[in-house]
């Protein structure tokens, strides 16, 4: 028995091992945190001699439960997860501490008959005072203040809730291994645990977990690689508006987003985000360019809004805010060198109206035009302009055309300046539509409204 048995090092805060022990973990950096570990060893088998085969499963003798999803009160957050919560799965929501993260778990669990709330961070009085301010059901909801992920395992298995929410996973203790609450290795494992109950019992779990200074949840990165859904709850960049992101979805496609207002009374959905990122006016001012950008599957009307000035100083400044700095750069140096805009004197400021953060690059297009229409002085608020901007100046068509034209149609634009795009449907073809190949069209089309 003893030839069985083999002496490791582990590094309690990453679970890094090692043949010796050593000061310091060359992983993680930490110093005292390797410990001696006795494993037994693995029998190894040649050519899978002596190894019993596995039942295998017909998925067609499965029960399908594409349908039976939980659905809850907030209708932002079902759009997220793909149209509400799937039996067994094990959900990720991460963010900033203060963010909302707790308010917005308790106010989507509204519908939820049987909810139990795990939480090692705060009392019971302090999650009542929360619940009751948002109008939360406390007969619905079950409360228990522990740190031990075994006995919140056993506590899920006993009682079966719809619902079993664990804030956070910081903050969650697996007692067979060493290290710290938040370590590396402890985090893995409680999320581990959770995984294994919630496939178990067919119960969905949420697990909530901070954020880093780097924007990514404390702890290891293959804590994503475990769960089955990943969200993020954010601030605008003018801590007006709470983003929900979904990162990862397994039921459910990627990239939705939603949008909430945090009140007195919580979190409110805004069903109509275009209302908080475009602003409908009459003003006719240079360097504001209306655009359809897509969340998901979700168009949003914005505005982008641009500075052009002579600098003062002997290297023009860059400043983005909602956009990618690097893209900016980029379609600065088309409009220098194809259109022939001597840029190279003048700051430039690019703001995203509403807080929204664009990443995709269908907003290029009129990122060029609102930096030319400031430059020229040309008022061009009236027109919205979508497409992506090539090297050599030429227009690219975009994914999604359609829904974007559909959410444009909603409000009576001048002009729709946009790429040439294949079998676009007739219904959308209309006389203020502009066809465009190449960035010197898309600029005459605004010049001739000075």
């Amino acid at each position: 028995m003893a030839n069985n048995l083999t002496t490791i090092y582990r590094c309690a805060n990453c679970d890094a091992q090692f043949p010796r022990w050593q000061g310091r973990c060359t992983e993680c950096g930490a110093w005292g945190t390797i410990r001696e570990r006795v494993v037994t060893k693995t029998q190894k088998h040649k050519n899978g001699e002596g190894v019993s085969a596995e039942k295998t499963i017909n998925l067609n003798e499965i029960e399908s439960t594409a349908d039976q999803r939980l659905k809850t009160h907030n209708h932002e957050f079902d759009r997220v997860l793909g149209g509400g919560i799937v039996s067994g799965s094990l959900i990720l929501l991460g963010g900033d501490p203060g963010v909302g993260k707790s308010t917005l778990i308790l106010q989507a669990a509204h519908n939820i008959k049987n909810l139990l709330y795990i939480s090692g961070e705060e009392s019971a009085r302090q999650i009542k005072i929360r619940a009751e301010r948002i109008n939360l059901d406390l007969n619905n909801l079950q409360f228990l203040a522990e740190t031990d992920i075994e006995k919140i395992v056993a506590t899920i298995k006993e009682t079966k809730p719809q619902l079993a929410v664990i804030d956070s996973i910081q903050t969650m203790n697996f007692n067979e291994l060493g290290g710290g609450f938040g370590s590396m290795s402890q985090i893995t494992a409680c999320t581990g645990q959770l995984l294994s109950v919630a496939k178990e019992i067919n119960i969905p779990i949420i697990i909530i977990g901070h954020v880093t200074k780097d924007g990514l949840v404390a702890g290891p990165k293959s804590l994503e690689h475990l769960v089955d859904v990943v969200l993020y709850l954010e601030n605008d960049n003018k801590n007006y508006y709470k983003i929900l992101r979904g990162i990862k979805n397994r039921f459910g496609s990627t990239g939705e987003i939603g949008i909430f207002e945090m009140t007195a009374s919580g979190l409110k959905e805004v069903n109509n985000p275009s209302e908080i990122f475009f602003e409908k006016n009459n003003l006719a001012l240079p360097g504001t360019i209306s655009t359809v950008v897509m969340e998901g599957s979700r168009p949003f009307l914005v505005e982008v809004q641009a500075l052009v000035s002579k600098t003062s100083f002997g290297y023009p400044q860059r400043r983005a805010t909602g956009f990618d700095l690097n893209r900016l750069q980029m379609i600065v140096a088309v409009i220098s060198k194809i259109a022939k805009f001597n840029l190279a004197n003048y700051d430039i400021y690019l703001n995203i109206a509403g807080g929204l953060k664009i990443k995709e690059t269908g907003v290029d297009l009129a990122v060029a035009l609102a930096l030319v229409s400031a430059y020229l002085e040309v008022p061009a608020n009236k027109i919205l302009a979508f497409g992506e901007i090539g090297l050599s100046g030429e227009i690219r068509p975009i994914p999604q055309t359609e829904t974007r034209l559909r959410e444009a149609n909603k409000l009576n634009f001048a002009n729709v300046i946009m790429p040439e795009t294949k079998n676009l449907n007739v219904e959308l073809k209309s006389k203020n539509i502009v066809i465009v190949n190449n960035i010197g069209q898309a600029i005459k089309a605004i010049n001739t409204q000075k």
